[in-house]
């Protein structure tokens, strides 16, 4: 186990920002994961789980509490394949980029949606990403969690999938790991899949700045980034955030932001589409500490 006192969170969000976690382990094992859990139940911390930061907001007064990240040090993938099954099982540290490239190198298809999404598996399945059609509980057979100490499985069709939505939105579930449900395939037709989605992000998406991808969930019968452009907020920066002209769903950090930057500028694009449009956003970016 990796453990580290007042570790800059800017070092593990794709913000690129944040303060220090007061207590910070990176974990290799699920029986590293309890012993961790465990002492800091017993003495009263908090406890925040993360992966590859990539979906975070890290204040920059930092975190009084233990973060302990499922990453890559937890990242096994295996492929499945059986006359009764095919498939992948990957551990919840496990990149979805590579879970993908695993897969199409396999000749399995199914991953081709994920194979841009710049998180881990954990956080993929808890908020259930998706992307250009495809989300991640079209593909998950069951997931393991540990639940106040104890693994248990859990069948897709049981985690309460919903638009950005999980059971581990409402319950204490901490993602250990998932068997993906993938179908046979040509591999020059996944990786031709892949690499047209590829395309298409690095041309409509602002991959050159750090950022934690879409900044606010779609509302329903609309687009977040539509909305924010037509309220006019295109460039619109607060200190070293902005809004990214590229692609009006992205809050970037052009360039020396804080945290706090980033965080009143969302506050921003909320007061100021709702003002035009009497539409309320909602951040899909998940806000840790206090600001």
């Amino acid at each position: 186990m990796e453990y580290r006192i007042n570790e800059p969170m800017k070092l593990h969000t794709t913000f690129r920002t944040g303060g220090p976690a007061r207590r910070y382990c990176s974990i290799a094992s699920i029986e590293e994961l309890k012993d961790v859990m465990s002492t800091a139940n017993r003495e009263g911390d908090k406890i925040y789980i993360i992966g590859n930061g990539s979906n975070l907001l890290v204040s920059d007064r930092g975190i009084d509490g233990t973060v302990i990240e499922i990453g890559d040090r937890f990242r096994k993938i295996r492929v499945i394949d059986a006359p009764e099954e095919t498939g992948i099982y990957a551990e919840a540290g496990a990149l979805l980029s590579v879970i993908a490239t695993t897969a199409r190198d396999a000749g399995l298809d199914g991953m081709v949606f994920a194979s841009g999404i710049p998180g881990t598996l954990g956080g993929a399945v808890s908020m259930n990403a998706g992307a250009y059609g495809g989300e991640m509980k079209d593909i998950i057979e069951y997931v393991d969690v540990l639940k106040d100490g104890k693994e248990e499985r859990i069948p897709g069709s049981d985690m309460k999938f919903g638009y950005r939505t999980s059971r581990c939105h409402d319950e204490p579930l901490v993602v250990l790991g998932a068997k993906l449900r993938l179908t046979p395939g040509k591999k020059e037709e996944i990786a031709a899949a892949m690499q047209e989605l590829s395309i298409r992000r690095r041309e409509k998406q602002p991959l050159e700045y750090p950022s934690a991808g879409s900044t606010f969930k779609r509302p329903e019968g609309y687009f977040a980034g539509k909305l924010i452009q037509d309220s006019g907020l295109a460039g619109y920066r607060i200190g070293g955030a902005e809004v990214s002209a590229k692609h009006c769903g992205f809050v970037i950090n052009r360039g020396g932001a804080t945290s706090e930057d980033i965080y009143q500028l969302i506050r921003h694009i909320i007061k100021t589409v709702d003002d035009t449009f009497h539409v309320v956003l909602e951040p899909e970016v998940r806000i840790l500490g206090e600001f």
